[in-house]
């Protein structure tokens, strides 16, 4: 057992299976007392298990840690209500909120159906606010707490076929720095990660070639369970004055991602027309336009 979160009560939802539940299995491993939240739909949303929540909660009493299931779905306000309601009558008070829930809808957005829209937003950007809303009253009482959102380079670089997915987590950028100013004067925090990882992908890339075999095992270096010990770290007290921040984590590779800022400016004196905005504005400005880049395209190395 470490120390950085030792009796310290966490949220996760999403924590049934990958990136969540090893989550969930860090932070109990530390001494967190977690709330392993999952609906246990499947990538699409569809049906519910609950019994992949209590799955998880029995890893982790196995391995003498402390955690409860909640089976309560993100998307519902009330429902979240209770999510945080379940880590109050089990253990008293909440330290952290990891905002991990998600689904997958992915389609060209020139076919997108309106409820594949809803159901991304739902789960996403609305879940993360009411999960968020609901822990607020708490750490504003208690003066501390630690919000953790998921994010994606699909949002924050972008990607194809996926306008709902990237539009929701670039939205959960946004509420994050919103939380991260609005609640400084409480002393929480709110944080983003955005994780990699490639298991889905590896098993579609060639293997044939010692050179493509070797590029594979790089590949297979960008495990799940790597992204949580930055969460770990960041709900903890050692974290006290890091917050308004986006990481993203890449196997053994943790970046801080850069926020938007003014890159280049242009001035008259006289105001703007059409052919000034086309002759002038926009010819200076082009050499700084930011090409249709996919995440593969800005982290177009293998992982280390």
């Amino acid at each position: 057992m470490g120390e950085f979160v030792k009796d310290k009560v966490v949220i996760v939802t999403g924590a049934g299976g990958g990136i969540g539940r090893d989550f969930a299995l860090a932070f109990a491993r530390d001494g967190a007392h977690v709330v392993v939240n999952d609906i246990g739909t499947s990538v699409k949303g569809d049906g519910t298990d609950p019994s992949l929540a209590q799955k998880v909660v029995d890893e982790i009493a196995a391995a003498g840690g402390s955690a409860v299931a909640s089976s309560a779905s993100v998307a519902d306000w009330e429902s979240a209500q209770s999510i945080v309601e379940t880590a109050i009558q089990a253990f008293g008070r909440v330290d952290a909120v990891v905002n991990n829930a998600g689904i997958l809808r992915d389609r060209f957005f020139f076919n997108m159906e309106i409820e594949e829209w809803r159901a991304v937003i739902d789960v996403h950007l609305n879940g993360s606010f009411y999960v968020a809303r609901a822990a607020a009253p708490h750490f504003r009482k208690q003066q501390s707490g630690s919000y953790i959102h998921i994010v994606s380079t699909s949002g924050l670089i972008g990607n194809l076929g996926q306008a709902n997915y990237s539009a929701a987590k670039l939205g959960i950028v946004a509420l994050s720095k919103s939380i991260a100013m609005d609640m400084a004067k409480f002393n929480v925090r709110s944080n983003c990660i955005s994780p990699f990882a490639f298991s889905r992908m590896i098993g579609s890339i060639p293997a044939e070639t010692p050179e493509q075999k070797e590029r594979v095992k790089r590949l297979e270096k960008m495990e799940t369970a790597k992204i949580a010990p930055l969460a770990v770290f960041l709900a903890s007290d050692r974290a006290q004055d890091v917050t308004g921040q986006i990481f993203a984590v890449r196997a053994n590779e943790i970046f801080l991602m850069s926020q938007s800022r003014p890159l280049r400016s242009m001035h008259a004196a006289d105001g703007w027309t059409p052919e000034t905005v086309a002759d002038r504005a926009i010819a200076a400005l082009r050499p700084s336009f930011y090409p249709l880049d996919r995440s593969q395209d800005v982290f177009n190395w293998d992982p280390v």
